[in-house]
């Protein structure tokens, strides 16, 4: 992985990360012609600093030496089948340029390493709706994950 470093986020990179996540969004939207998300750059980064710093959320970003390229963000959920804390992968993110070049790979393995020094069990993660991400279905499965069941949805309350 030629020159690319994989490090938590700091605070100068807030802005960065949260163009990425409207890159990220922008992209589903288009790939399903639905939109599925509201995007707002600057209550984005804000809530990524509000949350990072509270230590609710936490990112890794593979930067090469002019940019950030790519990240993960994780969390902490619980449920009585996990039996305790896990990780749960709500974004995954490496810019298209930097696609096939096993960063997202390295971005998974510090997500790992990460939850095992924070005690989880396992990374659970979400995948876009198949067909149109049957290619991010199978990065995760080569990357060790399995089907948990189910599907996500979600209501507005």
């Amino acid at each position: 992985m030629n020159g690319i470093e994989i490090k938590p986020i700091s605070q100068e990179s807030y802005h960065e990360l949260s163009v990425m996540v409207g890159d990220l969004l922008i992209e589903i939207m288009d790939a399903l012609n639905e939109k599925h998300f509201f995007y707002d750059k600057n209550e984005t980064e804000k809530r990524v600093k509000d949350l990072v710093e509270q230590e609710k959320y936490w990112v890794l970003l593979a930067k090469d030496k002019e940019s950030t390229v790519g990240f993960v963000s994780l969390y902490e959920s619980y449920t009585l089948y996990s039996e305790g804390a896990f990780g749960t992968i709500p974004e995954l993110y490496v810019r298209p340029d930097w696609r096939s070049k096993h960063i997202g790979k390295s971005l998974l393995k510090k997500a790992m390493e990460l939850g095992r020094e924070k005690g989880w069990r396992r990374l659970e993660v979400t995948t876009p709706p198949l067909p149109p991400f049957e290619r991010t279905l199978r990065f995760y499965q080569a990357n060790g994950f399995e089907p948990s069941g189910g599907r996500k949805l979600k209501v507005k309350i």
